[in-house]
């Protein structure tokens, strides 16, 4: 596998070679494979990666509760809070249901609600890997959604590849690597052969092309 000192070089040749842009792009990462079957359902990767050095550009997460839970939830800084009966308002509502799957990067919910969730979010959150995550109730939610402004998503959704935002341009070179090779820490493990089925890491902004370092065998 590809050395920190390596992916630090790939990573600034992404950032020199695209032209910067008036905001701070996103940085994301690209992980090609090689001698595998995206059919087969062991290489359905959807993993949740801490990254060690997030950057700016943190996840939205929402919380789905009440009572105690939801209100050390808000003072955690969750950016979006949903009660019982809101949640209710979703059922059969496809269009809102739809637009809050897309608004939040992450979920947590009551324990007790997961079933309810279930049915009237399931068809709409499991297809973007977004099952809320189970919170019970003396959870210490605060530390949880501190954890989660750190993560990112990575899938393959059944392609000889993932994709995952790995920071920003302002994130020194250095710290980009070692959040890439968290990435690559945890995709590996998916994998029948392990680092041995990754082909390449490329790395691009949000405007730029992406740059690319084959991986020896």
């Amino acid at each position: 596998m590809l050395s920190n000192v390596q992916i630090a070089e790939l990573v600034k040749r992404g950032k020199t070679e695209s032209k910067e842009r008036k905001f701070n792009e996103s940085v994301e990462a690209i992980l090609t494979f090689r001698e595998v079957d995206p059919k087969k359902t062991d290489l359905n990767i959807n993993e949740i990666v801490y990254l060690p050095h997030p950057g700016s550009l943190r996840p939205k997460i929402c919380f789905i509760g009440s009572g105690d839970l939801i209100l050390r939830a808000k003072n955690a800084g969750a950016d979006g809070l949903i009660e019982p009966s809101q949640l209710e308002s979703y059922a059969g509502n496809k269009k809102d249901a739809k637009a809050l799957a897309r608004q939040y990067d992450f979920f947590l919910a009551d324990t007790s609600l997961m079933p309810r969730i279930g049915k009237i979010l399931g068809q709409y959150l499991g297809p973007r890997g977004k099952i809320p995550t189970p919170v019970p109730p003396n959870a210490p939610i605060e530390g949880m959604i501190q954890r989660f402004r750190t993560a990112v998503r990575v899938r393959s959704r059944g392609s000889l590849g993932v994709t995952a935002r790995v920071g920003d341009r302002k994130v020194p070179d250095g710290e980009l690597a070692e959040n890439i090779q968290a990435v690559v820490q945890v995709v590996q493990k998916k994998l029948p052969s392990g680092d041995r089925n990754i082909r390449s890491v490329m790395v691009k902004t949000t405007m730029g092309k992406p740059v690319r370092q084959g991986v020896a065998q």
